[in-house]
């Protein structure tokens, strides 16, 4: 059957354009929240080299101030989606930023890295809040069809706290000191609260009884935490073969098999199995998991690779990320702005996919001696490719599902994307600390015996090294080592950006409605057979055939505009 292409929308009229203004005044508050939430993420990643040698940590120690909290992040988002569908959606947003700003507050006093690691946990876990919940609220004030431009402000916002945050982690360490990366998350987030109090008014929603899945929580985030940890420590604090190694495996698989067990049983599940008989819910969560790991671990891996193979400074290594940004910013917003005008979005998503592929691939390249106007080309291309795909499968995933999964869905692909960024970035650090000591070792063996003792005098400990003191022979040796390291971290990571393309171009093509989640929901209860049928033809999983929505045409019908 030939699709007919949506018509594009016809000039605004002075109603819509005040509507978009109350829009942007909901969601000012919202969009600093997860500006918040990201900026907690990003903003250590340049000044991580001296955070750690400061508190005389090791790779490993690096590796879990970021995996902490993304680690908290992953296994509380569903939780807060879930959450999202029973209780008041404002309230909720609030908590989430007072428990971040508790935690920043608390990581800029961490006198060890243990400490640091535990409180960015707390970050992490108001972060997840923020994460899913800003998404959620978005999908009950704006339609799908009218989404794409917002998805755009989303996408900026992450364009700035993702990879503007380096930026700015790095001006505030060499101009006060690095424990100011954990405080400047607070003011933001007060503004945050204020304007959330003052502009954002949602629907009043049916009240119905709640039902909270406790023990499906436990058990989902005790077996995703398990994994996390064994992929992190796995191979330095104990061998893959080893029986605590088995252990773990075995553990983390019995709790997620017991979670999956609980979630088809209790009345409301945190993670409701439903979701996964949805065609475009199952392709965005698996292209998800790539675009985690190449949205962390870019983070990540570019600041060590800016700072210990090219010798920049925190600051100068924030600079000089600026063209994902731009890649990042540019796509997302001019292509969400598209998509709303126009209602087609799959082409987009692919050639993102595409861009994503060779972003990846051509940063496996990396060695110390790339030159750098090489390294922003690829950079930008990266990061169009973040922007054209991370935030319009969260729009399409949304566009599918029915008005009371909308908090699960949402959560849903923010907890895989995460998941796959936290296994990634764990895997990927161990991988990378393991090659590091390789080639380092290689190159000492190379040198005069008493430089190679000198070394191994200024190496020894295992602590991430500050390069700038180290003599000149054996600075060469660490550059070297973390220029081509870093390159095949990269390269490691290149086949993942395949399932992402992959899934993409499976998607079905579904046009995009328009009606806001609050109007479907407030039609449901007006014309409540319609809806229940489209329900029960969801959870029978006959939601999806040849490319278009079965289940979800009764539910155009009561509250779309044809």
């Amino acid at each position: 059957m030939t699709r007919t292409a949506p018509a594009p929308r016809p000039a605004q009229t002075p109603e819509e354009r005040a509507r978009h203004r109350e829009v942007l005044e909901a969601l000012s508050g919202l969009l600093m929240g997860m500006f918040v939430a990201i900026l907690a993420g990003t903003v250590v990643s340049t000044s991580l080299p001296r955070i750690i040698s400061d508190l005389k940590g090791d790779q490993t120690a690096y590796t879990w101030v970021v995996t902490s909290t993304l680690l908290a992040t992953t296994v509380s988002t569903p939780i807060w989606g879930k959450l999202a569908d029973l209780v008041n959606r404002k309230v909720l947003v609030q908590l989430a930023l007072v428990i971040f700003v508790i935690g920043s507050a608390l990581a800029g006093f961490s006198q060890d890295t243990n400490t640091l690691i535990a409180f960015r946990v707390v970050q992490g876990l108001g972060a997840g809040g923020l994460t899913a919940l800003v998404q959620v609220v978005m999908a009950d004030i704006v339609s799908p069809r009218e989404r794409g431009r917002y998805m755009g402000l989303i996408g900026a916002v992450m364009a700035v706290g993702t990879v503007g945050g380096p930026l700015i982690g790095g001006l505030l360490t060499d101009g006060f000191g690095w424990r100011w990366n954990f405080y400047v998350a607070l003011p933001f987030a007060v503004i945050a609260l204020v304007l959330i109090q003052r502009t954002l008014k949602l629907p009043v929603r049916p009240k119905r009884a709640v039902s909270i899945d406790y023990l499906g929580a436990v058990l989902i985030a005790g077996g995703v935490s398990l994994l996390l940890i064994w992929v992190s420590l796995g191979g330095k604090q104990f061998e893959w073969s080893s029986g605590t190694s088995w252990a773990m495996i075995v553990g983390a698989v019995l709790l997620l098999v017991a979670a999956v067990v609980v979630e088809l049983k209790v009345r409301e599940p945190i993670i409701p199995m439903t979701l996964f008989r949805n065609r475009t819910f199952v392709f965005a969560v698996l292209a998800s998991l790539a675009i985690g790991v190449v949205l962390f671990g870019t983070s990540v891996f570019l600041s060590q690779y800016l700072q210990l193979a090219e010798g920049h400074t925190p600051t100068e290594s924030g600079l000089l990320t600026l063209p994902m940004v731009v890649g990042l910013l540019g796509t997302s917003t001019v292509v969400g702005g598209i998509i709303s005008r126009t209602g087609v979005w799959k082409r987009y998503v692919v050639v993102g996919a595409v861009l994503l592929v060779v972003g990846v691939t051509l940063l496996g390249t990396l060695r110390q001696d790339t030159p750098y106007w090489l390294l922003g080309v690829y950079m930008l291309i990266l990061g169009m490719g973040l922007g054209t795909t991370m935030q319009n499968l969260v729009l399409v995933t949304q566009n599918s599902l029915q008005a009371t999964q909308l908090g699960a869905g949402s959560a849903g692909i923010a907890f895989f994307r995460s998941l796959g960024g936290t296994l990634g970035v764990s895997a990927l650090g161990a991988f990378l600390g393991t090659r590091i000591t390789d080639l380092i070792r290689d190159g000492i063996s190379a040198l005069d015996p008493a430089v190679a003792a000198a070394a191994g005098r200024a190496l020894g400990s295992g602590t991430v090294p500050v390069v700038s003191s180290l003599p000149g022979p054996i600075r060469m040796v660490v550059e070297n080592a973390y220029g081509e390291g870093i390159g095949n971290v990269f390269l490691l990571a290149a086949p993942l950006t395949l399932v992402t393309l992959l899934f993409v171009c499976l998607l079905p093509n579904r046009p995009l409605g328009t009606r806001t989640a609050s109007e479907q929901l407030a039609d449901s209860e007006q014309r409540p057979g319609l809806q229940a049928d489209a329900e029960r033809a969801m959870e029978l999983g006959a939601n999806e055939v040849g490319g278009t929505t079965e289940a979800a045409r009764p539910v155009e019908q009561v509250g779309g505009r044809r």
